[in-house]
């Protein structure tokens, strides 16, 4: 597996199971920081804020290096372009749905 061929994978399965994770809360963990204390999967608020976004990043990322081990794989040609094409593309695409989802901060 060689950096060049699985970082633009792992840049748009990252991009997309990110934009996932935090519309349908798919953390591996949660931490509650007035109790100082992690909780596997997504929990609700014990004694204060909970904090999701540390699961959200760990979801994302063992998602998106279990995908890029995966396209790894695969024999290299013609997806190789359409990879490094997408790896710019997608995670804008993501961003703009992020301005979208969170609309309601921008116009209050």
């Amino acid at each position: 597996m060689t950096a060049a061929r699985s970082l633009p994978t792992f840049t748009i399965a990252f991009a997309i199971l990110y934009l996932l994770s935090v519309e349908f809360n798919w953390a591996l963990f949660t931490y509650h920081p007035a109790l100082e204390e992690f909780g596997l999967l997504a929990q609700k608020p014990k004694d204060g804020p909970a904090m999701y976004w540390y699961g959200w990043i760990a979801t994302s990322a063992a998602g998106a290096f279990v995908i890029a081990a995966a396209a790894s794989r695969v024999p290299a040609g013609s997806a190789s372009r359409l990879r490094s094409g997408l790896a710019w593309a997608v995670p804008l695409a993501a961003m703009l749905a992020f301005v979208y989802i969170l609309r309601g901060y921008f116009t209050k």
